[in-house]
């Protein structure tokens, strides 16, 4: 698939003009653009000088009729997902490259947010870009990352990971082990357990993580 086929929605600037910041939102299986497209309305009066990218994924969805994925979850062990997540990269990695080229802005002036594979791929992506994004923050996700990280590591964004106590598709205990691993290769990290809150977002996540994107992208 080329780069210029990867369907995506866009919420311009509600300031107008170029934008001076991106936020790519990245949705999970299944999902579609259509997931998030509401977030950039929402939150464009804290962000009036920010654009909202939505992407959906490169494929259909390969366990249901319906939606896009990053990647197969066929093999649902952790090599086989860390296989796909790889495979899948170069697509996501030459979008934003895409991004950021159109609109004369650098890493600095992008940050990514990703929920459940979304999240698993924004990490794996952003963390091995030349130049390190302004922040990533996952939802619900998990880190499809073993010792080659140390090796593979070329960026150290500011990471927020948000995740649901009672999480029924990826346990909680992701959120632990993903926390350890980014501490240990030098990823600023901060983790934040929403109580009684399964594998989705609720308006607690969102708002933190609004404050930490505006944090990011030095939005006063």
């Amino acid at each position: 698939m080329t780069l210029s086929r990867l369907e995506h929605l866009v919420h311009q600037p509600a300031a107008g003009g170029k934008p001076r910041s991106v936020i790519v939102i990245l949705h999970g299986l299944g999902g579609s653009s259509a997931d998030y497209a509401d977030i950039g309305p929402i939150w464009a009066p804290m962000l009036p000088q920010t654009e909202f990218i939505v992407p959906d994924g490169p494929e259909p969805n390969d366990v249901a009729a319906t939606g896009r994925q990053w990647f197969s979850t066929q093999q649902r062990d952790l090599r086989g997902m860390m296989e796909g997540v790889a495979a899948a990269a170069p697509i996501l990695d030459g979008f934003l490259d895409q991004i950021l080229a159109e609109r004369g802005l650098d890493e600095r002036r992008m940050a990514l947010i990703g929920f459940s594979q979304g999240a698993m791929i924004a990490l794996h992506v952003g963390l091995r870009r030349a130049r390190a994004p302004a922040g990533i923050v996952g939802f619900s996700g998990m880190l499809l990352a073993g010792p080659e990280l140390r090796r593979e590591i070329r960026a150290r964004p500011p990471v927020l990971l948000i995740h649901g106590e009672d999480d029924e598709f990826v346990p909680i205990a992701a959120l632990d082990a993903a926390v350890t691993v980014l501490r240990s290769v030098g990823v600023p990290v901060a983790a934040e357990r929403r109580p009684s809150l399964g594998h989705r977002v609720d308006e607690g996540g969102l708002q933190r993580c609004l404050a930490f994107l505006m944090s990011a992208l030095n939005v006063d």
